[in-house]
């Protein structure tokens, strides 16, 4: 194969690039090699990092072309070539689409790696939504939480958090699982026996997000243990605030109100908050003028960025 590969190269270079593809893969399953090879693999033969995310086998493995591990940095990009291997997704971290070689590399490490994950790690049970349940009810025995929190699979000497989404699902992960992606509040990791606190507090954060969208401008996730004293205010949602009003009043005068006005208490600066709405800095000025006469408070003084922030979590809280 290596010979046939070298004269193939002669005449069409990317084909015979593509047999080598072939034939790295082929000694790699031959010898029956584990998860970080392959991935080590796809890294060396595209030039580029490459990694292997699977939240269902908790699986999360990347590496460098240079063939060393490296630690898991933020979300892939979409726009990164990738394929699905079962349940996971194979990465290639190189911006623009996929070469000819780049598109062989993931064939053929996605099915060396799906052949090793069936073997190795077979299916990941769906978590019990009744053991689920049992592990964050405080009003259950320790004894009780303890045995759902192993039919879980989560380890009785590890750390833990409760995640609860929008769509009112509570997860119980592992402290060093990812959570899984879309709206959700996050509940500080401790002991399993803590579980119970932990799914209170990603409760209480959960009331701080918003949709991420221009009526509902705001964070999709939130985690409890950044809040610090903003979350007593979950204890006053529902009263009767002035500000909140005054934000309801201004966000009906324009359907770029809101999304601005979280930009300007969200950013470091008038220019930072222009760059992320991507509007010039003048007419952020306009808007801003415009919003402080509804508004009835400046906001680009440190203090009434602050009673603005109040006032949008305040609104968020109300939501619920």
């Amino acid at each position: 194969m290596r010979d046939l590969a070298v004269r193939l190269a002669a005449l069409d270079a990317e084909a015979g690039a593509a047999l080598r593809v072939i034939a790295y893969f082929d000694r790699l399953v031959e010898a029956r090699a584990g998860l970080q090879s392959i991935v080590r693999g796809a890294a060396v033969l595209a030039g580029c990092p490459a990694r292997l995310d699977d939240d269902e086998r908790r699986v999360r493995i990347r590496m460098l072309p240079t063939g060393e591990a490296a630690p898991v940095p933020d979300p892939p990009r979409p726009e990164w070539p990738h394929a699905s291997v079962g349940s996971g997704v194979l990465w290639l971290e190189r911006d623009g689409d996929a070469g000819p070689v780049d598109a062989m590399v993931l064939e053929r490490a996605c099915g060396a790696a799906g052949a090793v994950l069936d073997r190795t790690r077979g299916r990941a049970p769906a978590p019990d939504p009744a053991s689920v349940e049992l592990v964050v009810d405080p009003a259950a025995s320790p004894e009780v939480r303890a045995q759902a929190a192993r039919r879980l699979g989560l380890a009785a000497d590890a750390p833990a958090y409760a995640m609860a989404t929008a769509g009112g699902t509570t997860h119980v992960l592992a402290a060093a699982d990812p959570p899984p992606p879309g709206r959700a509040g996050i509940g500080p990791p401790g002991p399993i026996l803590d579980l119970p606190a932990s799914h209170a507090a990603a409760r209480i954060a959960l009331r701080f997000t918003a949709a991420g969208t221009e009526e509902d401008p705001g964070p999709l996730v939130v985690r409890h243990a950044e809040l610090g004293g903003l979350a007593l205010l979950a204890d006053h949602a529902g009263e009767p605030v002035p500000d909140v009003r005054a934000l309801d009043h201004a966000a009906a005068a324009a359907p770029w109100m809101l999304s601005t006005l979280y930009a300007v208490s969200a950013a470091s600066s008038l220019r930072g908050a222009a760059a992320v709405l991507r509007v010039h800095h003048s007419t952020l000025q306009d808007r801003i003028t415009h919003a402080e006469h509804l508004l009835g408070w400046t906001v680009r003084e440190p203090a009434g960025r602050l009673r603005l922030q109040l006032a949008l979590a305040l609104r968020r809280l109300a939501k619920w």
